[in-house]
């Protein structure tokens, strides 16, 4: 048995409400641990489910499309500041498989639209400002990453593709956008249909250095057969087919994914305990994304660890 632990909150309204109502039941101003996994079926067949499709949006689903059917099935494919298809997904040609790769290939310097913006007072927005969502996307996406840059100072994790406080307009999409024209240049952009956070954009060509992104597939298996070997060494997490339970912890296993969810307040069982140590979980934090297969099914398995009482 394990003691009680410090836990993280619980992620979502519906399980705090669930926890609150087993708490009142319980009668005890004392906080108890609770421990909640859910287990999700969804309807997917495993190798269609590892293999990558792109988007049919033009600013990220178009260069991957055009990068695959370069690279494809031994070619190469360099774009210069993006990357135009990410490493790490599975695709199929031909009936044989293979895996994306993307590598730094060099740097150059070119001349591109660069992105910045301005604040603009409630009282000096003119009756023309643009709502940020009449926008389409390769204009739209530059001015939100600026906007979450100014209002996080820096903090947000999208600051990371700005350059100090602009952006620049590499991908096809955003060199062919309003923004890259000049038509946004100038003009008062809001990014809420309420008022607030109003700012004037600037767009300028400037001479910068992009880095080279080069993209190639790696074959991983001449086979549909040999492939889901592939899939199961590499996207699930735990086989329930090879997992090696006590009687009680299957049970409990089965119970899970029956309904969906098992919970226990307070230490936990020994066979709880076990079952969720088996599933890769650890017992002191939440965790979410864990993918698992039964032979015939997959599963969303997640941990919430929650205070009640």
């Amino acid at each position: 048995m394990v003691s009680r632990r410090r836990s993280l909150q619980f992620a979502g309204t519906a399980v705090a409400a669930a926890l609150a109502g087993c708490s009142g039941a319980l009668g005890n101003d004392a906080s108890q641990t609770t421990y909640e996994l859910d287990v999700h079926r969804f309807d997917a067949e495993l190798v269609p489910w590892a293999l990558y499709e792109p988007d049919d949006d033009e600013l990220f689903g178009g260069p991957a499309r055009t990068a695959l059917d370069a690279i494809l099935p031994d070619g190469r494919y360099s774009a210069l500041g993006y990357v135009p298809v990410w490493e790490g997904n599975y695709v199929e040609h031909d009936g044989r498989y293979y895996r994306t790769e993307t590598v730094v290939t060099g740097r150059a310097e070119r001349t591109r639209p660069v992105v910045r913006v301005d604040s603009v007072d409630d009282e000096d927005v003119p009756e023309d400002a643009i709502l940020i969502d009449s926008l389409d996307q390769p204009s739209a996406r530059p001015i939100t990453l600026l906007h979450t840059h100014a209002v996080s100072g820096g903090a947000a994790g999208s600051s990371e593709l700005l350059r100090g406080d602009a952006y620049v307009l590499t991908r096809p999409a955003e060199r062919d956008s309003r923004l890259a024209t000049g038509d946004l240049d100038g003009r008062v952009v809001t990014m809420t249909d309420t008022g607030g956070f109003h700012y004037r954009i600037e767009v300028r060509e400037e001479q910068v250095t992009l880095t080279e992104h080069t993209a190639l597939a790696v074959e991983v298996a001449d086979s549909r057969e040999a492939f889901r070997e592939v899939v199961m060494g590499s996207r699930v997490d735990v086989d329930l087919e090879t997992v090696d339970l006590p009687s009680d912890a299957r049970e409990l296993l089965d119970r899970a994914l029956a309904r969906g969810a098992y919970r226990e307040t307070g230490d936990p069982s020994e066979a709880f305990e076990t079952l969720l140590r088996r599933l890769g979980f650890a017992l002191d934090e939440s965790a979410t994304g864990r993918t698992l297969w039964d032979g015939d099914s997959l599963f969303d398995a997640a941990l919430y660890v929650g205070e009640t009482g």
